[in-house]
Protein backbone atom coordinates (compact mmCIF):
# COMPACT_ATOMS: atom_id res chain seq x y z
CA UNK A 1 0.00 0.00 0.00
CA UNK A 2 1.26 3.81 -0.71
CA UNK A 3 2.15 5.76 2.03
CA UNK A 4 0.16 8.43 0.95
CA UNK A 5 -3.20 5.96 1.49
CA UNK A 6 -1.59 5.20 4.96
CA UNK A 7 -1.50 9.07 5.66
CA UNK A 8 -5.21 9.32 4.76
CA UNK A 9 -6.00 6.49 6.80
CA UNK A 10 -4.08 7.37 9.75
CA UNK A 11 -5.39 11.33 9.65
CA UNK A 12 -9.17 9.69 9.44
CA UNK A 13 -7.93 7.46 12.59
CA UNK A 14 -6.62 10.26 14.64
CA UNK A 15 -9.73 12.71 13.95
CA UNK A 16 -12.50 9.74 15.28
CA UNK A 17 -10.60 9.48 17.95
CA UNK A 18 -10.53 13.33 18.20
CA UNK A 19 -14.31 13.23 18.29
CA UNK A 20 -14.18 10.72 20.67
CA UNK A 21 -12.03 12.53 23.28
CA UNK A 22 -14.06 15.74 22.80
CA UNK A 23 -17.26 14.08 23.51
CA UNK A 24 -15.66 12.62 26.61
CA UNK A 25 -15.13 15.67 27.80
CA UNK A 26 -18.48 17.55 27.11
CA UNK A 27 -21.35 15.38 27.47
CA UNK A 28 -20.78 11.81 29.27
CA UNK A 29 -21.34 12.75 33.05
CA UNK A 30 -24.49 10.89 33.18
CA UNK A 31 -26.50 8.33 31.23
CA UNK A 32 -28.60 10.46 29.60
CA UNK A 33 -25.45 12.40 28.25
CA UNK A 34 -23.56 8.93 27.27
CA UNK A 35 -26.70 7.65 25.61
CA UNK A 36 -28.73 10.50 23.95
CA UNK A 37 -26.55 13.24 23.95
CA UNK A 38 -28.98 14.79 26.19
CA UNK A 39 -31.72 15.20 23.49
CA UNK A 40 -29.87 18.09 22.17
CA UNK A 41 -28.41 16.74 18.76
CA UNK A 42 -28.85 19.12 15.94
CA UNK A 43 -31.16 17.92 12.83
CA UNK A 44 -27.95 18.16 10.41
CA UNK A 45 -26.10 15.89 12.65
CA UNK A 46 -28.98 13.68 13.26
CA UNK A 47 -29.86 12.76 9.82
CA UNK A 48 -26.52 12.41 8.62
CA UNK A 49 -26.03 10.01 11.81
CA UNK A 50 -29.14 8.27 10.92
CA UNK A 51 -28.02 7.73 7.21
CA UNK A 52 -24.32 7.04 8.02
CA UNK A 53 -25.27 4.64 11.04
CA UNK A 54 -28.08 2.64 8.86
CA UNK A 55 -26.12 1.85 5.49
CA UNK A 56 -22.84 0.89 6.70
CA UNK A 57 -20.41 -1.47 5.03
CA UNK A 58 -23.02 -3.10 2.96
CA UNK A 59 -23.58 0.19 0.89
CA UNK A 60 -20.24 0.35 -0.44
CA UNK A 61 -19.68 -3.49 -0.25
CA UNK A 62 -22.62 -5.39 0.38
CA UNK A 63 -24.36 -3.16 -2.35
CA UNK A 64 -22.70 -2.91 -5.21
CA UNK A 65 -21.42 -6.43 -5.15
CA UNK A 66 -24.89 -7.24 -4.82
CA UNK A 67 -25.58 -5.06 -8.23
CA UNK A 68 -22.61 -6.84 -9.93
CA UNK A 69 -23.66 -10.44 -9.25
CA UNK A 70 -27.85 -9.86 -9.79
CA UNK A 71 -28.02 -6.96 -11.54
CA UNK A 72 -30.94 -4.73 -11.80
CA UNK A 73 -33.71 -6.42 -9.78
CA UNK A 74 -31.30 -4.88 -7.01
CA UNK A 75 -32.79 -1.54 -7.88
CA UNK A 76 -36.09 -3.37 -5.78
CA UNK A 77 -34.10 -3.46 -2.44
CA UNK A 78 -33.04 0.28 -3.01
CA UNK A 79 -36.57 1.32 -3.73
CA UNK A 80 -37.98 -0.53 0.14
CA UNK A 81 -35.03 1.17 2.02
CA UNK A 82 -35.90 4.28 -0.02
CA UNK A 83 -39.72 4.17 0.84
CA UNK A 84 -39.30 2.30 4.51
CA UNK A 85 -37.33 5.27 5.49
CA UNK A 86 -39.30 7.91 4.11
CA UNK A 87 -42.34 6.51 6.36
CA UNK A 88 -39.81 5.92 8.60
CA UNK A 89 -39.40 9.65 9.32
CA UNK A 90 -42.84 10.57 8.68
CA UNK A 91 -44.91 7.61 10.96
CA UNK A 92 -42.56 7.21 13.90
CA UNK A 93 -39.97 10.39 13.93
CA UNK A 94 -42.13 13.06 15.27
CA UNK A 95 -44.44 10.66 17.89
CA UNK A 96 -41.51 8.64 18.95
CA UNK A 97 -39.23 11.98 19.64
CA UNK A 98 -42.06 13.31 21.98
CA UNK A 99 -43.33 10.03 23.45
CA UNK A 100 -39.84 9.02 24.86
CA UNK A 101 -39.92 11.67 26.37
CA UNK A 102 -43.35 11.79 28.12
CA UNK A 103 -43.30 8.28 29.46
CA UNK A 104 -40.95 9.24 32.14
CA UNK A 105 -37.61 10.50 29.81
CA UNK A 106 -37.02 6.73 28.58
CA UNK A 107 -33.42 6.67 27.05
CA UNK A 108 -33.67 3.07 25.32
CA UNK A 109 -35.89 1.67 22.88
CA UNK A 110 -36.93 -1.17 25.76
CA UNK A 111 -37.65 1.43 28.68
CA UNK A 112 -39.77 3.12 25.95
CA UNK A 113 -41.54 -0.10 26.06
CA UNK A 114 -41.65 -0.80 29.62
CA UNK A 115 -42.87 2.89 30.65
CA UNK A 116 -45.29 3.24 27.80
CA UNK A 117 -46.94 0.18 29.85
CA UNK A 118 -46.92 1.79 33.43
CA UNK A 119 -43.34 0.43 33.74
CA UNK A 120 -44.62 -1.55 36.66
CA UNK A 121 -43.71 -4.85 34.78
CA UNK A 122 -40.49 -4.76 33.33
CA UNK A 123 -40.98 -8.17 31.41
CA UNK A 124 -41.29 -6.48 27.73
CA UNK A 125 -38.17 -4.13 28.91
CA UNK A 126 -35.47 -7.29 29.71
CA UNK A 127 -36.93 -9.27 26.62
CA UNK A 128 -36.47 -6.27 24.10
CA UNK A 129 -32.60 -6.11 25.73
CA UNK A 130 -32.34 -10.04 25.11
CA UNK A 131 -33.12 -9.54 21.51
CA UNK A 132 -31.37 -6.31 20.66
CA UNK A 133 -27.88 -7.80 22.41
CA UNK A 134 -28.53 -10.79 20.50
CA UNK A 135 -29.39 -9.32 17.15
CA UNK A 136 -26.72 -6.75 17.44
CA UNK A 137 -24.15 -9.07 18.36
CA UNK A 138 -25.05 -10.31 14.87
CA UNK A 139 -25.03 -7.00 13.27
CA UNK A 140 -21.64 -6.16 14.51
CA UNK A 141 -19.80 -8.88 13.10
CA UNK A 142 -21.20 -7.98 9.52
CA UNK A 143 -19.93 -4.64 9.98
CA UNK A 144 -16.29 -6.40 11.58
CA UNK A 145 -15.92 -8.77 8.11
CA UNK A 146 -16.70 -5.80 6.11
CA UNK A 147 -13.27 -4.48 7.92
CA UNK A 148 -11.48 -7.59 7.68
CA UNK A 149 -11.82 -7.81 3.63
CA UNK A 150 -11.27 -4.02 3.51
CA UNK A 151 -7.48 -4.13 4.90
CA UNK A 152 -7.16 -7.76 3.35
CA UNK A 153 -8.65 -6.49 0.14
CA UNK A 154 -6.75 -3.42 -0.25
CA UNK A 155 -4.13 -3.38 2.57
CA UNK A 156 -2.28 -6.81 2.28
CA UNK A 157 -3.06 -7.26 5.80
CA UNK A 158 -4.16 -10.08 7.73
CA UNK A 159 -8.45 -10.71 7.84
CA UNK A 160 -7.74 -11.64 11.16
CA UNK A 161 -5.95 -8.31 12.30
CA UNK A 162 -8.22 -6.25 10.19
CA UNK A 163 -10.50 -6.77 12.21
CA UNK A 164 -8.90 -6.60 15.71
CA UNK A 165 -7.93 -2.70 13.75
CA UNK A 166 -11.43 -1.78 12.80
CA UNK A 167 -12.72 -3.12 16.16
CA UNK A 168 -10.37 -1.27 18.20
CA UNK A 169 -10.95 2.35 16.71
CA UNK A 170 -14.47 1.94 17.13
CA UNK A 171 -14.50 0.67 20.53
CA UNK A 172 -12.19 3.59 21.56
CA UNK A 173 -14.15 6.58 20.50
CA UNK A 174 -17.38 5.01 21.56
CA UNK A 175 -16.24 4.12 24.94
CA UNK A 176 -14.77 7.48 25.22
CA UNK A 177 -17.74 9.67 24.05
CA UNK A 178 -20.62 7.28 24.29
CA UNK A 179 -23.58 9.27 21.78
CA UNK A 180 -22.19 11.94 21.24
CA UNK A 181 -19.09 11.01 19.55
CA UNK A 182 -21.04 8.48 17.98
CA UNK A 183 -23.39 11.36 16.43
CA UNK A 184 -20.78 13.29 15.32
CA UNK A 185 -18.35 11.30 13.94
CA UNK A 186 -21.17 9.72 11.92
CA UNK A 187 -21.87 12.93 10.74
CA UNK A 188 -18.40 13.26 9.76
CA UNK A 189 -18.24 9.64 8.42
CA UNK A 190 -21.37 10.36 6.43
CA UNK A 191 -20.22 13.18 4.34
CA UNK A 192 -17.25 10.87 3.62
CA UNK A 193 -19.33 8.19 2.15
CA UNK A 194 -21.38 11.09 0.08
CA UNK A 195 -18.73 12.30 -1.49
CA UNK A 196 -16.97 8.46 -2.22
CA UNK A 197 -20.35 7.33 -3.58
CA UNK A 198 -20.22 10.66 -5.97
CA UNK A 199 -17.22 10.23 -7.03
CA UNK A 200 -16.32 6.66 -7.36
CA UNK A 201 -19.13 5.39 -10.03
CA UNK A 202 -18.45 8.93 -11.65
CA UNK A 203 -14.87 8.05 -12.40
CA UNK A 204 -15.18 4.99 -13.67
CA UNK A 205 -17.78 5.33 -15.97
CA UNK A 206 -15.38 7.87 -17.96
CA UNK A 207 -13.83 4.23 -19.24
CA UNK A 208 -17.32 4.16 -21.52
CA UNK A 209 -18.13 6.21 -24.46
CA UNK A 210 -21.84 6.39 -23.29
CA UNK A 211 -24.50 4.16 -20.90
CA UNK A 212 -25.19 2.27 -23.78
CA UNK A 213 -22.11 0.88 -24.09
CA UNK A 214 -21.48 0.47 -20.57
CA UNK A 215 -24.54 -1.03 -20.32
CA UNK A 216 -23.92 -3.63 -23.27
CA UNK A 217 -20.64 -4.87 -21.63
CA UNK A 218 -22.68 -5.15 -18.42
CA UNK A 219 -25.42 -7.24 -20.02
CA UNK A 220 -22.85 -9.85 -20.53
CA UNK A 221 -22.81 -11.17 -17.55
CA UNK A 222 -26.01 -9.95 -15.96
CA UNK A 223 -29.46 -9.87 -17.24
CA UNK A 224 -30.60 -6.67 -19.22
CA UNK A 225 -33.14 -4.53 -17.43
CA UNK A 226 -36.20 -5.52 -19.77
CA UNK A 227 -35.39 -9.10 -18.91
CA UNK A 228 -34.85 -8.73 -15.24
CA UNK A 229 -38.45 -7.02 -15.22
CA UNK A 230 -39.21 -10.66 -16.89
CA UNK A 231 -37.44 -13.20 -14.93
CA UNK A 232 -38.16 -12.04 -11.57
CA UNK A 233 -41.07 -13.33 -9.76
CA UNK A 234 -43.79 -11.63 -7.10
CA UNK A 235 -42.34 -13.08 -3.90
CA UNK A 236 -38.81 -11.76 -4.95
CA UNK A 237 -40.42 -7.81 -5.53
CA UNK A 238 -41.69 -8.30 -2.34
CA UNK A 239 -38.82 -9.90 -0.72
CA UNK A 240 -36.47 -7.31 -1.79
CA UNK A 241 -39.12 -4.27 -1.13
CA UNK A 242 -39.70 -5.39 2.04
CA UNK A 243 -36.28 -4.34 3.30
CA UNK A 244 -38.47 -0.93 4.04
CA UNK A 245 -40.06 -2.73 6.54
CA UNK A 246 -36.86 -3.14 8.76
CA UNK A 247 -36.75 0.53 9.43
CA UNK A 248 -39.61 0.64 11.61
CA UNK A 249 -37.52 -1.46 14.20
CA UNK A 250 -34.05 -0.66 14.22
CA UNK A 251 -32.53 0.40 17.60
CA UNK A 252 -29.35 2.11 16.45
CA UNK A 253 -31.95 4.04 13.36
CA UNK A 254 -34.71 5.05 15.76
CA UNK A 255 -33.10 6.03 18.68
CA UNK A 256 -31.77 9.47 16.60
CA UNK A 257 -35.20 10.22 16.63
CA UNK A 258 -35.37 9.95 20.34
CA UNK A 259 -32.27 12.07 20.75
CA UNK A 260 -32.82 15.07 18.12
CA UNK A 261 -33.46 18.18 19.85
CA UNK A 262 -37.47 18.95 19.42
CA UNK A 263 -40.17 17.49 17.43
CA UNK A 264 -39.84 20.38 15.00
CA UNK A 265 -36.58 19.70 13.88
CA UNK A 266 -37.79 16.15 12.49
CA UNK A 267 -38.51 18.05 9.21
CA UNK A 268 -35.16 19.25 8.49
CA UNK A 269 -33.71 16.27 9.45
CA UNK A 270 -36.12 14.66 7.01
CA UNK A 271 -35.28 16.47 4.01
CA UNK A 272 -31.03 16.57 4.55
CA UNK A 273 -31.54 12.41 5.47
CA UNK A 274 -33.57 11.48 2.43
CA UNK A 275 -31.41 13.58 -0.28
CA UNK A 276 -28.54 11.98 1.50
CA UNK A 277 -30.19 8.78 1.18
CA UNK A 278 -31.11 8.75 -2.39
CA UNK A 279 -27.93 10.61 -3.94
CA UNK A 280 -25.49 7.38 -1.85
CA UNK A 281 -27.70 4.54 -3.06
CA UNK A 282 -27.74 5.88 -6.67
CA UNK A 283 -24.01 6.04 -6.14
CA UNK A 284 -23.89 2.32 -4.35
CA UNK A 285 -25.56 0.72 -7.57
CA UNK A 286 -23.39 2.72 -10.09
CA UNK A 287 -20.31 1.34 -8.43
CA UNK A 288 -22.05 -2.45 -8.99
CA UNK A 289 -23.21 -1.45 -12.55
CA UNK A 290 -20.07 0.40 -13.76
CA UNK A 291 -17.98 -2.28 -12.09
CA UNK A 292 -19.46 -5.27 -13.79
CA UNK A 293 -19.07 -3.84 -17.32
CA UNK A 294 -15.22 -2.35 -16.39
CA UNK A 295 -14.54 -6.10 -15.25
CA UNK A 296 -16.44 -7.76 -18.62
CA UNK A 297 -15.05 -4.81 -21.26
CA UNK A 298 -11.03 -5.34 -19.94
CA UNK A 299 -11.43 -8.82 -18.95
CA UNK A 300 -10.35 -7.78 -15.20
CA UNK A 301 -11.30 -10.51 -12.47
CA UNK A 302 -12.92 -9.72 -9.91
CA UNK A 303 -12.59 -12.85 -7.40
CA UNK A 304 -14.98 -11.28 -4.49
CA UNK A 305 -17.61 -8.68 -6.22
CA UNK A 306 -18.20 -7.07 -2.71
CA UNK A 307 -14.85 -5.57 -2.63
CA UNK A 308 -15.38 -4.01 -6.70
CA UNK A 309 -15.41 -0.20 -4.66
CA UNK A 310 -11.97 -1.28 -3.32
CA UNK A 311 -10.85 -1.99 -6.80
CA UNK A 312 -11.82 0.90 -8.12
CA UNK A 313 -10.69 3.21 -5.55
CA UNK A 314 -7.20 1.40 -6.05
CA UNK A 315 -6.54 1.60 -9.91
CA UNK A 316 -8.42 4.91 -11.06
CA UNK A 317 -7.34 7.45 -8.16
CA UNK A 318 -4.19 8.96 -7.36
CA UNK A 319 -2.85 7.17 -3.89
CA UNK A 320 -3.63 10.16 -1.99
CA UNK A 321 -7.74 10.50 -3.32
CA UNK A 322 -7.62 6.41 -3.08
CA UNK A 323 -6.44 6.27 0.90
CA UNK A 324 -9.44 9.27 1.52
CA UNK A 325 -12.13 6.24 -0.75
CA UNK A 326 -10.28 3.36 2.06
CA UNK A 327 -11.36 5.67 4.86
CA UNK A 328 -15.25 5.82 3.24
CA UNK A 329 -15.42 2.64 3.37
CA UNK A 330 -14.57 2.24 6.91
CA UNK A 331 -16.33 5.42 7.76
CA UNK A 332 -19.10 3.29 6.62
CA UNK A 333 -18.53 0.25 8.76
CA UNK A 334 -17.27 2.24 11.64
CA UNK A 335 -20.59 4.32 11.61
CA UNK A 336 -22.72 1.90 11.99
CA UNK A 337 -20.64 -0.26 14.48
CA UNK A 338 -20.41 2.24 16.99
CA UNK A 339 -23.78 2.89 17.00
CA UNK A 340 -24.61 -1.40 17.62
CA UNK A 341 -21.92 -1.05 20.31
CA UNK A 342 -24.09 1.96 22.03
CA UNK A 343 -27.36 0.74 21.70
CA UNK A 344 -26.25 -2.64 23.12
CA UNK A 345 -23.97 -1.70 25.98
CA UNK A 346 -27.19 0.38 26.63
CA UNK A 347 -29.37 -2.02 26.88
CA UNK A 348 -26.95 -4.32 29.29
CA UNK A 349 -26.97 -1.09 31.08
CA UNK A 350 -30.44 0.04 31.18
CA UNK A 351 -32.38 -2.51 30.64
CA UNK A 352 -30.70 -5.35 31.96
CA UNK A 353 -27.91 -4.43 35.10
CA UNK A 354 -29.83 -1.62 36.55
CA UNK A 355 -33.58 -3.31 36.30
CA UNK A 356 -31.89 -6.60 38.05
CA UNK A 357 -29.86 -4.48 40.20
CA UNK A 358 -31.29 -4.16 43.57
CA UNK A 359 -28.84 -1.41 45.18
CA UNK A 360 -30.28 1.19 42.99
CA UNK A 361 -28.48 4.29 43.86
CA UNK A 362 -24.80 2.32 43.75
CA UNK A 363 -26.27 0.78 40.09
CA UNK A 364 -26.97 4.51 38.89
CA UNK A 365 -23.13 5.63 40.21
CA UNK A 366 -21.56 3.27 38.01
CA UNK A 367 -24.12 2.82 35.04
CA UNK A 368 -21.70 4.76 32.56
CA UNK A 369 -18.97 2.52 33.93
CA UNK A 370 -21.09 -0.52 33.18
CA UNK A 371 -22.26 1.24 29.41
CA UNK A 372 -18.76 0.95 28.82
CA UNK A 373 -18.08 -2.74 29.89
CA UNK A 374 -21.17 -3.44 28.15
CA UNK A 375 -19.42 -1.76 24.60
CA UNK A 376 -16.01 -3.73 25.17
CA UNK A 377 -18.39 -7.29 25.96
CA UNK A 378 -20.07 -7.36 22.69
CA UNK A 379 -17.31 -6.21 20.66
CA UNK A 380 -15.69 -9.66 21.82
CA UNK A 381 -18.26 -11.43 21.46
CA UNK A 382 -19.01 -10.15 17.54
CA UNK A 383 -15.34 -10.82 16.75
CA UNK A 384 -15.47 -14.07 17.47
CA UNK A 385 -18.59 -14.26 14.93
CA UNK A 386 -16.20 -12.08 12.39
CA UNK A 387 -13.52 -15.16 12.25
CA UNK A 388 -14.42 -16.76 9.07
CA UNK A 389 -13.66 -14.81 5.97
CA UNK A 390 -16.52 -15.94 4.17
CA UNK A 391 -19.12 -15.15 5.42
CA UNK A 392 -21.38 -12.85 2.89
CA UNK A 393 -21.50 -9.20 4.49
CA UNK A 394 -25.13 -8.86 3.01
CA UNK A 395 -26.95 -12.17 4.34
CA UNK A 396 -25.76 -11.06 7.76
CA UNK A 397 -26.90 -7.74 7.06
CA UNK A 398 -30.01 -9.08 5.93
CA UNK A 399 -30.36 -11.82 9.04
CA UNK A 400 -30.10 -8.96 11.32
CA UNK A 401 -31.90 -6.33 9.90
CA UNK A 402 -35.00 -8.57 9.67
CA UNK A 403 -34.85 -10.13 12.90
CA UNK A 404 -35.12 -6.36 14.40
CA UNK A 405 -37.77 -5.09 12.28
CA UNK A 406 -40.00 -8.23 12.60
CA UNK A 407 -39.68 -8.02 16.35
CA UNK A 408 -39.83 -3.90 17.01
CA UNK A 409 -41.35 -2.66 13.75
CA UNK A 410 -44.69 -3.55 14.32
CA UNK A 411 -44.78 -3.07 18.18
CA UNK A 412 -42.81 0.47 17.61
CA UNK A 413 -45.73 1.51 15.03
CA UNK A 414 -48.60 0.27 17.17
CA UNK A 415 -47.11 1.89 20.56
CA UNK A 416 -47.07 5.06 18.74
CA UNK A 417 -50.72 4.50 16.94
CA UNK A 418 -52.81 2.02 19.35
CA UNK A 419 -53.95 3.50 22.56
CA UNK A 420 -55.02 0.38 24.00
CA UNK A 421 -52.12 -1.92 23.51
CA UNK A 422 -51.44 -3.81 26.45
CA UNK A 423 -47.93 -5.41 27.73
CA UNK A 424 -48.84 -8.62 27.06
CA UNK A 425 -49.44 -7.71 23.66
CA UNK A 426 -46.14 -6.28 23.22
CA UNK A 427 -44.21 -9.24 24.73
CA UNK A 428 -46.34 -11.51 22.19
CA UNK A 429 -45.50 -9.25 19.37
CA UNK A 430 -41.51 -9.45 20.12
CA UNK A 431 -41.18 -13.61 20.64
CA UNK A 432 -43.72 -14.18 18.00
CA UNK A 433 -42.01 -12.24 14.90
CA UNK A 434 -37.86 -12.91 16.52
CA UNK A 435 -39.35 -16.48 16.47
CA UNK A 436 -40.27 -16.19 12.97
CA UNK A 437 -37.23 -14.83 11.68
CA UNK A 438 -35.34 -17.36 12.99
CA UNK A 439 -37.36 -20.61 12.16
CA UNK A 440 -37.18 -18.50 8.61
CA UNK A 441 -33.91 -18.68 8.28
CA UNK A 442 -33.02 -21.80 9.90
CA UNK A 443 -35.31 -24.39 9.56
CA UNK A 444 -34.33 -26.80 7.04
CA UNK A 445 -38.02 -27.30 6.22
CA UNK A 446 -38.38 -27.65 2.28
CA UNK A 447 -37.70 -31.11 0.27
CA UNK A 448 -34.13 -30.16 -0.65
CA UNK A 449 -32.93 -29.20 3.07
CA UNK A 450 -33.14 -25.47 2.41
CA UNK A 451 -34.92 -22.70 4.25
CA UNK A 452 -38.34 -20.79 3.77
CA UNK A 453 -36.02 -17.91 3.33
CA UNK A 454 -34.76 -19.31 -0.09
CA UNK A 455 -38.98 -18.38 -0.91
CA UNK A 456 -39.80 -14.87 0.85
CA UNK A 457 -37.63 -12.59 3.03
CA UNK A 458 -38.34 -13.33 6.67
CA UNK A 459 -38.76 -10.40 7.57
CA UNK A 460 -42.01 -10.46 5.22
CA UNK A 461 -43.73 -13.63 7.00
CA UNK A 462 -41.86 -12.34 10.69
CA UNK A 463 -43.73 -8.82 10.08
CA UNK A 464 -46.97 -9.90 9.34
CA UNK A 465 -46.96 -12.75 12.43
CA UNK A 466 -45.78 -10.03 14.96
CA UNK A 467 -48.69 -8.05 14.22
CA UNK A 468 -51.26 -10.61 14.65
CA UNK A 469 -50.10 -11.48 17.69
CA UNK A 470 -50.61 -7.85 18.82
CA UNK A 471 -53.78 -7.24 17.54
CA UNK A 472 -55.28 -10.89 18.32
CA UNK A 473 -53.67 -10.52 22.23
CA UNK A 474 -54.61 -6.77 23.08
CA UNK A 475 -58.32 -8.01 21.62
CA UNK A 476 -58.59 -10.66 24.66
CA UNK A 477 -56.09 -8.94 27.14
CA UNK A 478 -57.73 -6.46 29.85
CA UNK A 479 -57.95 -3.14 29.48
CA UNK A 480 -54.71 -1.00 29.95
CA UNK A 481 -54.64 1.45 32.74
CA UNK A 482 -55.76 4.69 33.09
CA UNK A 483 -52.18 5.85 33.41
CA UNK A 484 -51.03 4.31 30.12
CA UNK A 485 -54.32 6.45 28.51
CA UNK A 486 -53.21 9.50 30.14
CA UNK A 487 -49.36 9.38 28.33
CA UNK A 488 -50.99 8.49 25.11
CA UNK A 489 -53.20 11.61 24.77
CA UNK A 490 -50.32 13.76 26.21
CA UNK A 491 -48.25 13.09 23.76
CA UNK A 492 -51.06 13.44 21.08
CA UNK A 493 -51.65 16.59 22.30
CA UNK A 494 -48.47 18.02 22.58
CA UNK A 495 -48.13 16.58 18.73
CA UNK A 496 -51.16 18.68 17.52
CA UNK A 497 -49.76 21.67 19.48
CA UNK A 498 -45.97 21.34 17.10
CA UNK A 499 -48.18 20.77 13.54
Amino acid sequence: MDTLQWISIATYFIAMLGIGLFAYKTSTSDMSGYILGGRKVSPQVTALSAGASDMSGWMLMGLPGAMFIAGYETIYIALGLLLGALLNYLLVAPKLRVYTEVAHDSLTVPEFFANRFDGNNQNVRIVSAVIIVMFFTLYTSAGLVAGGKLFESAFGIDYHLGLVITLGVVVCYTLLGGFLAVSMTDFVQGCIMFIALVLVPIVAYQNFDSFGQMNEFATQTIPTFSNSLETVTALGIVSSLAWGLGYFGQPHIIVRFMAIRSVKAVATARNIGMSWMLVTIIGALGTGLVGVAYANKFNFPVADPETIFIIFSEILFHPLISGFLMAAILAAIMSTISSQLLVSASSLTEDLYLVFNKNKENAADKSVLIGRLGVAGVAIVALLLSLDSDNSILNLVSNAWAGFGAAFGPLVLFSLYKSNLTHNAAIAGIISGAVTVLFWIYAPVLADGASLSSIVYEIVPGFIISSIAIVVVSAIDKAPSPETQKLFNRTHKILSQNS
